[in-house]
């Protein structure tokens, strides 16, 4: 009696997994990735349209809100004596290197500056628009300075160039650092972004939204299509399928 029982529970625990398996299949989404390329297929018109208006409004948007970049710089050489420099001075050149970047942009440095070019700043603001970095392997200090004005990234670079070599001599007590490359006209560079990329970007965003949109439609749609559509439904095989034909 007992055995009979227990394959009895047995039976019914089957029976309940089973039952809990169809619903957990019945709840899961499914992607056909074949009907998901003909989906976006259909609605390729709409992807394109969507896209050039994107490529449009990034290109207004950069056009009216997107100010030009102008980068300026300089170079300077650490050395550490006037005379012929050894390997002693470039060990002390290379640990000096980020002691004069720090002094380069500095406070008081920054201040002489903006008192020097009249500028209506204050030196935090000056310091975002400076750059100071050390070419690997070498003791080589370049300073760039970004602004909207080519002329003002000029008057920057150079001014903060002469101030900062007379901080480090003061500070250090070491040789001036040799000037390499003053700022010239010639050389500051547009560095402002260009709209062909923004307008690329609009594009891709705007066709990435609508085929998000048609995903999105794709996987919440439940409706019964297809002889697989319903076998994916009610877990249970087609016998027969009565065919549709319009005139």
């Amino acid at each position: 009696m007992s055995e009979r029982l227990n394959e009895t529970a047995s039976a019914q625990q089957l029976a309940r997994d089973a039952r809990q398996k169809t619903i957990q299949q019945q709840n899961e989404v499914t992607i056909d990735l074949v009907e998901l390329f003909f989906t976006l297929l259909r609605g390729w018109k709409s992807i394109l349209l969507v896209a050039l208006i994107g490529a449009v409004l990034a290109g207004l948007y950069h056009t009216y809100t997107v100010k030009p970049s102008y980068q300026a710089y300089t170079e300077q050489y650490i050395t550490t004596s006037d005379s012929v420099i050894s390997l002693q001075d470039l060990q002390i050149g290379a640990a000096l290197t980020d002691d004069y970047r720090n002094i380069i942009i500095s406070r008081q440095v920054l201040n002489q500056v903006i008192n020097d070019l009249q500028l209506n700043t204050d030196y935090k603001a000056l310091k975002k628009l400076i750059t100071v970095t050390n070419p690997s392997g070498t003791h080589i200090i370049r300073t760039t300075v970004t602004t909207s004005d080519l002329a003002l990234s000029r008057d920057i670079a150079n001014d903060l160039l002469l101030v900062s070599i007379d901080q480090i001599y003061q500070i250090t007590g070491s040789s001036r650092p040799t000037i390499i490359d003053y700022s010239e006209a010639v050389a500051v560079e547009d560095v402002t972004p260009g709209i062909v990329r923004s307008m690329v970007i609009g594009a891709f965003l705007g066709g990435l939204l609508v085929a998000a949109v048609l995903i999105i439609k794709l996987m919440m749609n439940s409706t019964i299509k297809t002889v697989e559509d319903v076998e994916k439904a009610l877990q249970l095989p087609v016998l027969a399928a009565v065919p549709y034909y319009q005139d």
